[in-house]
Formats: structure tokens, C-alpha cells, sequence
């Protein structure tokens, strides 16, 4: 069983704001920055302003900006990374908005590369994109100018921040129509080791989810530590369904630093792709010739895969990871890409002479809680924006550099409309009971299983995929849940327990669609079944239902069994 509540002693606390935003990256601070003006605005994070994955980003945001580019251009573009199953009308919405977005960061003071020897801003290609359109700062470092930006004008626009506050779960209340509305958040605050100081209740007429992607769900990833999907896991112990879980994006070259490697590995951006790198696998054999038009700028999915059967098919020893050649861009890739050139010289290698060593990793959730671009959820009082959200944007795979995009255009929007007008105030329900009285809060995973999950989800559920290793992930999976708290394994409410729960339920649901979906479509591939079957251009739904067990929704008759 897994829990429809996360185990925590009863609120001792209670505090009251128009908005609070769940979530410190870019959706969450845009979304803060925009309604702060007139509205009381709470930021709630369970670390730093700076520890979600805004910061780490190496690509830019993609809009169009050169009169050679078009608004269809970059539409194209997206649907086509998407496989089917993007909604083109809030593809359009996003592509429209893009260029206003980087505007308004510039606005705000954000720094982006100057074109070489110019003062116009710097346009670079990603994998998937026809055009130059990819603006950068710090030429690897466009993330922690975002963050760095957005929490300056936040901060400086009076917007409050409580920093190691564990968003809990969602707190119900009842309208005055008899609709269910969400009316606040429980939070566990905890210390700097992560160990539980106090629950607390936040009232609000509106609650902004931006808690980011699940990254953390797998051994190896390039996401920080505390994506842990806990926005995700919330939402479905809400009730509400998550979207296309399955598709997850694996950068295809995240730094391979050894086989033993586990948790936050180094990045290689595909802008090094982009200034002409090319992949080879240990033979010193290309590995994206013949594969796709664009070869190594095809699109993610199509380059992670095609590492991952190249390193099945190599010989023993050598099958786990192959290798980027940048050697041609010299010294300048030291300029052009500084963050990477650290990462190279902590393992001892240089870039200019040297093949980087790289392998897929998991990077990205296409999928998530449905919501539109401007925030909307099927719950009244619940918004949502970023990667925790499925808006229709990225379909079956992300096309690079949208992303950040995207936060910054969903997270405003939701903002502003939320400074026009606010839901109506509704009390919560009576008080949720102590974890000891709890039906609904089952036993959470002790933090040392988690290392278990992890390894189940990399070794089974990763770039390739199949119906005999997805069995044995559901058969791992459900050993875990079914000996939560017995034994050893009791665990006592904190940080890392809350997040290994959360994880093992995003595991199982992730499990559940890709069991379900029986073709190869975006970042989904399954070897049993490699082509993508137009019966599939549908999206798949997970529930957790009052049992603590996965559901799956919207598949094809007959698909659950694959006939």
C-alpha cells in the first residue's frame, strides 16, 4: 500500500496568506514576482532559494529572435520532438510568448552572451531545432543566471521565503457550492540535516505547485538532490491524475565519472552538440551517422537511444558509456563552456585534447500534473506550473531549451492572473489527525531503501525498455511497499523519509504507464516493441486510488495486455 498521506505528527502551527507558491525555481519565483504586488505572497522550500534544478541548467531559453527565424519554425520544431502527443494550440501560446519572456528577464536584469565581436544577444542551436534561437549566459551557466535574477527581484519585491519547510499535503476545504477546493498546505520544517522541528498548517486562497521534475527517481541523473518529485507524489495522493509519467527524457550526455557513479552527475550541454561536437563509441565508430537527418543534433530521444543499443551491442568492458570529441573547438571551449571544462579537469581530463567520457542519464519529466499554461488544475484553489506540470508543451520528449522557457511564461502567467483575482476564502476541513491515528498515512520508506529504489529504476526502467524488465521493476517495487515500516525499516517523519516515499510511489506509477503503453514514442522505448503504433497517440493517466494502489487510464482496449 502506498500512502494517501504523508506520516507526520499533528500541526502545531497555523499561518494565513493570499498565495503561497510551493517551489524556489523559475515557475515558482516567476509566479511569486508577479502577484507580489498585490497580494501577500509565501515562497515555501524544503532547501535554498537555489537548490532546484533552474540552477544547474547549462542550455538557454529558445525563442525566436532573428528576423531569419518564424514563430512556425519553432512550432514545428516542438511538435515534432513531441511525437504526437503535444497540444499544438498551447505549443503556439508558448512559442508567441517566448521572445517576450527573455525580454522581460533582461528587464529584470538578467545577462546573456553578446554575439561574438557584436551587441546583439548570442543565438546558438540544441538538438531538434532548425534555427539558431537558444539564447545563453555565462555560456554554460544560463540557469544560475535565471535563478540569480528572479531571486533578486523576488526577494526585492518583498516576497516572504520560508526556507526548510517540506510541503506535506494538499489541506481540502468545502465552497459554500459544495465543490472541493484546495485551501493550503501541512508543512514539515526541519533543520539542516533535514530532521523534523515542527508541522505546520499554511491557509491560502490560492496554492502554487512548482516543486519541479523527479530526476532523483533514478541512480544516475543529472538533476540536484532535491528533485525528488514531491509536488508529483502530492498531487496523486490528492487524487488528482498524472500525465504521460512515462515519458522521461535521459540527457544523452551527462559526464560518465565511473560505473560505480550514483545521484547528481555533470552535465555535457547539447550546446556542445551545437558547436559541432560528435559522439563515438569505444571503436572510435560514429555513433549518429545514418541514424537521423540531423545526426548528433537529432533530437534527445533519438540520440539517448542510440548511445544506449550502441553500448548493448560493444563488447564486455566496454558497454558503459561512449565518448564526445569537442577537440575541435580548442581552447575556446574553455570560454565557451566553463562550467563543463571544470567538470572535465575534476576527472583529469581537458576538452581541448581529450574525448569526454559520456552516457545517458535521466534529466527531464515531459509528464506531470495536468494543468494549462496558466496554471489551471482540475482542483479549484490548486495552480501548478513548470515541470511539475503536463501543459501540453513538451508531449512525448522536451525539445531542448523549452523548458526554462516555458516556467518563466506559465509561472508569470499564473501570477498575474492571481493578482487579478483570487478564489474565494474557504476554512479547511476539521484538523488532519497525528500520524499515530492516520488510516491514510501509510509507513514511510526508511531512507536506506532508497538507494534500492533507485537501483531498480536505472537497471529496468531506463533509456531501453521492456515488458520482461518492467516485470521485474513492478515485482521490486511492490517488495518494498509491502514491507514498509516492518522490521528494521521503520522510519521516523523527516526529510529524506518523506522523500524516499514520495519517490517510491512515483516509481511504481512510472512503472504502471510504461507497462501499459506497448510502442516506442518520444523518450519511451520499448525493445519488444520498437515502432510507434498510431493506435498510441493518446495520453496515459495514473491515479492513486483510496487503496494506496496505481491505476492506469486512457489506454487503447486490449493495449494493457499488448494485443
Amino acid at each position: 500500500m502506498l500512502p494517501r498521506r504523508l506520516a507526520a505528527p499533528a500541526s502545531t502551527w497555523e499561518r494565513d496568506v493570499d498565495v503561497v507558491v510551493l517551489g524556489s525555481g523559475a515557475a515558482g519565483l516567476s509566479a511569486a514576482l508577479a502577484c507580489r504586488p498585490v497580494r501577500s505572497v509565501l515562497v515555501v522550500t524544503k532547501d535554498v532559494l537555489s537548490a532546484g534544478s533552474t540552477q544547474w541548467a547549462q542550455g538557454g531559453l529558445a525563442g525566436v529572435l532573428h528576423p531569419s527565424d518564424t514563430i512556425e519554425n519553432h512550432v514545428r520544431d516542438t511538435l515534432a520532438a513531441g511525437a504526437g502527443l503535444c497540444d499544438e494550440a498551447v505549443v503556439r501560446e508558448l512559442v508567441t510568448e517566448a521572445p517576450k519572456s527573455i525580454r522581460y528577464l533582461m528587464r529584470l536584469g538578467a545577462a546573456f552572451d553578446p554575439e561574438h565581436g557584436g551587441t546583439d544577444i548570442a543565438l546558438t542551436r540544441e538538438g531538434g531545432h532548425s534555427h539558431n534561437r537558444i539564447v545563453h549566459s555565462g555560456g554554460d551557466q544560463s540557469g544560475a543566471e535565471v535563478q540569480r535574477t528572479l531571486d533578486e527581484s523576488a526577494l526585492g519585491a518583498g516576497v516572504d521565503v520560508m526556507a526548510r519547510a517540506f510541503a506535506l499535503d494538499l489541506v481540502m476545504g468545502t465552497a459554500a457550492d459544495g465543490q472541493r477546493q484546495v485551501v493550503g498546505v501541512r508543512i514539515g520544517q526541519t533543520n539542516e540535516s533535514g530532521a523534523l522541528v515542527s508541522v505546520g498548517t499554511i491557509t491560502a486562497r490560492a496554492v502554487v505547485m512548482a516543486c519541479g521534475g523527479y530526476g532523483q527517481v533514478f541512480a544516475s541523473t543529472s538533476n540536484p538532490p532535491a528533485v525528488t518529485g514531491d509536488g508529483v507524489a502530492m498531487a496523486l495522493r490528492a487524487g488528482l491524475p498524472v500525465t504521460d509519467i512515462e515519458f522521461i527524457q535521459f540527457h544523452p550526455t551527462v559526464m560518465w565519472r565511473g560505473a560505480d557513479a550514483t545521484g547528481q552527475q555533470a552535465l555535457v550541454s547539447e550546446a556542445v552538440r551545437g558547436e559541432g561536437a560528435i559522439l563515438y563509441d569505444a571503436a572510435g565508430e560514429r555513433i549518429m551517422e545514418g541514424v537521423h537527418p540531423q545526426e548528433d543534433l537529432a533530437p534527445r530521444d533519438v540520440v539517448a537511444a542510440a548511445i544506449s543499443r550502441r553500448m548493448a551491442e560493444a563488447a564486455a568492458g566496454v558497454d558503459d558509456h561512449v565518448y564526445l570529441d569537442a577537440t575541435h573547438l580548442g581552447e575556446r571551449f574553455y570560454e565557451r563552456f566553463p562550467s563543463i571544462t571544470a567538470a572535465c579537469r575534476e576527472i583529469g581530463l581537458d576538452p581541448a585534447t581529450d574525448r569526454i567520457p559520456v552516457a545517458p542519464a535521466a534529466h527531464y519529466a515531459c509528464g506531470g500534473l495536468r494543468a494549462g499554461l496558466d496554471g489551471g488544475t482540475a482542483l479549484r484553489g490548486l495552480y501548478a506550473a513548470g515541470e511539475v506540470t503536463a501543459t501540453g508543451v513538451h508531449g512525448a520528449n522536451r525539445l531542448a531549451s523549452n523548458s526554462l522557457t516555458e516556467s518563466i511564461v506559465a509561472g508569470t502567467r499564473v501570477g498575474r492572473d492571481l493578482a487579478w483575482e483570487l478564489p474565494d476564502a474557504v476554512r479547511p476541513d476539521p484538523d488532519i489527525q497525528a500520524a499515530a491515528n492516520d488510516p491514510m498515512a501509510a509507513p514511510l520508506l526508511h531512507p536506506s531503501r532508497l538507494r534500492e529504489v533507485r537501483s531498480v529504476m536505472s537497471r529496468h526502467v531506463g533509456v531501453l525498455r521492456s515488458a520482461e524488465s518492467l516485470a521485474s521493476a513492478a515485482g521490486a517495487l511492490g517488495s518494498i511497499a509491502h514491507t514498509l515500516g516492518t522490521g528494521n525499516d521503520t522510519a521516523e517523519p523527516s526529510r529524506r523519509s518523506w522523500e524516499g516515499t514520495n519517490l517510491l510511489t512515483i516509481a511504481t506509477a512510472i512503472v504502471a504507464a510504461a507497462q501499459a503503453r506497448t510502442e516506442s514514442r518520444g523518450c519511451h522505448r520499448r525493445t519488444d516493441f520498437p515502432e510507434r503504433r498510431d493506435v498510441w497517440r493518446t495520453h496515459l493517466d495514473v491515479a492513486l486510488d483510496a487503496t494506496g494502489t496505481i491505476d492506469v487510464t486512457g489506454t487503447p482496449p486490449g493495449f494493457l495486455t499488448g494485443s
